[in-house]
């Protein structure tokens, strides 16, 4: 039986779990599951009031990683100052791909939804589902860029919005 790579993560370390956004690692522990010894991070997502135990050696499979560089959130900032690319398909396998690069926990992927989905209000309503997707991934966004940054999350809605009103301009 092959070990996967063990990431370095430390207890009070920021991650992003793909399915979950940024939690903080606030410990490692042991603890014998089904006779097993198995090393787990214990992950806090404050927001959700959620807590989330990774074995150690899952961490990579399941695509958990480290928060994004500053240079990756500046790329993404300019993905959202970017034209919309709606593509024709029918909603329900847009909304699927939406959801898709939401879960992937790839800041770009997630950037490029926000973009999609962002209506300036002089255009059309959005839809539930629509509505849905978009402040799912604006709230993944905002967490991600509010971690690498330093800020709270407020300023870095803010630095989001305005970079989405700017576009419109």
């Amino acid at each position: 039986m092959s070990k996967a790579k063990k990431l370095e993560f430390r207890p009070n370390d920021y991650v992003v779990y793909p399915a979950h956004g940024v939690g903080q690692i606030i410990s490692i522990e042991q603890q014998d599951i089904a006779g097993i010894s198995l090393e787990l991070f214990v992950i806090s997502f404050e927001k959700d009031k959620m807590t989330l135990r990774v074995p150690t050696h899952k961490a990579s499979e399941v695509g958990m990683r480290s928060l994004s560089s500053p240079d990756i959130v500046t790329k993404a900032m300019s993905t959202l100052k970017g034209k919309a690319k709606v593509k024709k398909a029918m909603w329900s396998r847009r909304a699927q791909e939406y959801e898709q690069k939401i879960n992937s926990g790839d800041l770009i992927a997630i950037a490029e939804v926000v973009r999609d989905l962002h209506r300036s209000d002089d255009q059309r309503e959005q839809s539930y589902s629509e509505r849905q997707l978009y402040e799912a991934a604006l709230e993944r966004l905002t967490r991600e860029v509010a971690a690498v940054t330093g800020g709270d999350e407020v300023l870095a809605q803010k630095q989001v919005g305005d970079v989405l009103v700017g576009r419109a301009a």
